[in-house]
């Protein structure tokens, strides 16, 4: 359970706030002052503190200071009247996870916590072990093949530098364990740690998000918000799902990169930012740059360093150790008392392709280890449909894998005059067999949906509606 502790001299406000977060499932206490807050966070170790900005005693800048000297990788929130933004933002400088204002909505309150919750777990130690060294609190990058011996050697390289790194490799693998390797190995392990997923953002969010916007800069912007670039000063930016974000916010990435500086949207004025950028994709980046939906020039600014992350079916022989350390995570989590699983089960789960990686064999053994009966896993234990590869399946697999060879062979030819036409066709028919939809279409293309939606504008390809047509 999340320990939250609130920190002002409110009780009206604090008793509200106690109440709505308790009915979260969350473990609140409170303190009135920034003194009692200092002993608080020392004994109970909160996973996140609220803190008012105006105290009795010590100033809420003062105890959110000495708090980050306690522990600099808490995630702080702060509270504060409109007249107070200024320096609510200057809090931000000092390592306030985001700062919300008073009044405030109580959904806006919930969804801050939750957000700062997550930053939480993402910055709590990553250790790279085999399952015999495994420790309780710690997130483990599973496997001893030779093909992750390469990747975790890449990690130790690469961990204690500032190079900017790039991560490949397919949905599932854990390029997100492997970016939080890196920074819990690296000189910035105690600054903040911020990742995003760009593939889940519109173009405006992801700059918004990324740069913070001054208030007034567009409809609905009440007050400034503070980017992750920001907040992350000193620290470390995860952008997972790169191929997604628009040429401007590329090249306001580009110039973090270059100059150290951005400034907010809407506003004029330099803000200079010392940020590690990990960044990681599942599309061909190299396809982006030739359809001008991703800059060179950033590109190789990103892969200053590059691990790629071998899909689960290249690796199998990591499938029984990942099982094991799977069916003990969730017997602890769940309260079973499961003893093993059977060796026709480990037999059938290695020989299962996986196309969904590490993540789907976790949600496997997750969702068996619910809804077992008996104390040792066997097959029957496990759904059926979910271990068996489909003949369609298999066939939709190889179409797959000859269209993107289809595809990366005819841009070599770039000068054919036929290559729009094939392209188009190629595209058109990709949309259709998966009922237009395009994340999936994407997916097969081997492109990002970013690059998908250009070209189909290009082409002026859309779904027909019922109204599109004449009788």
């Amino acid at each position: 359970m999340n320990k939250i502790l609130i920190i002002d001299d409110d009780r009206n406000l604090c008793y509200s706030l106690h109440k709505v977060l308790s009915a979260k499932d969350y473990s609140v206490t409170e303190a009135e002052s920034g003194e009692e807050a200092m002993e608080k966070v020392y004994l109970q170790k909160p996973d996140l503190v609220i803190l008012d900005i105006k105290l009795p005693g010590i100033s809420g800048l003062e105890t959110l200071k000495r708090i980050k000297k306690i522990e600099p990788k808490l995630p702080i929130i702060i509270m504060t009247a409109y007249g107070t933004t200024d320096t609510a933002i200057e809090a931000t400088k000092f390592g306030a996870y985001d700062y919300i204002l008073k009044p405030f909505d109580v959904n806006e309150m919930q969804e801050l916590v939750r957000k700062g919750l997550k930053t939480c777990d993402l910055m709590k130690p990553v250790v790279i072990c085999k399952v015999d060294g495994e420790k309780e609190g710690c997130s483990l990058i599973i496997g001893n093949s030779r093909k992750m011996q390469q990747v975790y050697k890449m990690i130790g390289q690469v961990a204690g530098t500032d190079m900017t790194v790039l991560i490949t490799g397919e949905s599932g693998v854990g390029k997100e364990l492997v970016a939080r390797a890196i920074y819990n190995h690296s000189s910035r392990a105690m600054q903040p740690f911020l990742a995003m997923n760009c593939a889940a953002m519109s173009d405006n969010l992801i700059e918004s998000e990324l740069f913070g916007y001054e208030k007034g800069a567009f409809t609905g912007a009440s007050h400034t918000k503070i980017g992750k670039f920001e907040k992350c000063n000193h620290g470390t930016v995860f952008l997972d799902e790169i191929g997604n974000m628009s040429p401007a916010t590329q090249s306001k990435i580009l110039r973090v990169l270059q100059e150290g500086e951005f400034e907010r949207v809407g506003g004029t004025k330099t803000i200079k930012v010392d940020v590690r950028i990990i960044s990681a994709t599942n599309i061909n980046l190299d396809d982006a740059i030739r359809d001008g939906t991703l800059r060179e020039d950033l590109y190789y600014r990103l892969n200053v360093f590059s691990i790629d992350i071998p899909p689960l079916r290249k690796r199998p022989e990591d499938i029984p150790e990942l099982i094991s350390h799977f069916l003990r995570r969730f017997n602890r989590e769940f309260a079973k008392h499961l003893t093993g699983i059977s060796k026709a089960a480990v037999k059938k789960l290695t020989e299962y392709s996986w196309s969904g990686n590490v993540r789907e064999l976790e949600n496997t053994i997750k969702r068996t280890v619910v809804t077992s009966k008996g104390a040792i896993l066997d097959v029957d234990d496990f759904e059926v449909s979910s271990l068996e590869e489909p003949s369609h399946t298999l066939k939709t697999k190889k179409f797959d894998e000859t269209l993107k060879s289809f595809v990366h062979k005819i841009t070599e030819y770039s000068d054919a005059p036929l290559i729009p036409a094939i392209e188009k066709i190629v595209i058109q028919e990709t949309i259709k067999k998966v009922d237009w939809n395009q994340s999936k279409a994407a997916k097969i293309l081997g492109i990002s949906r970013h690059s998908l939606r250009n070209k189909m504008k290009k082409y002026n390809l859309r779904e027909k509606k019922p109204q599109d047509y004449t009788y």
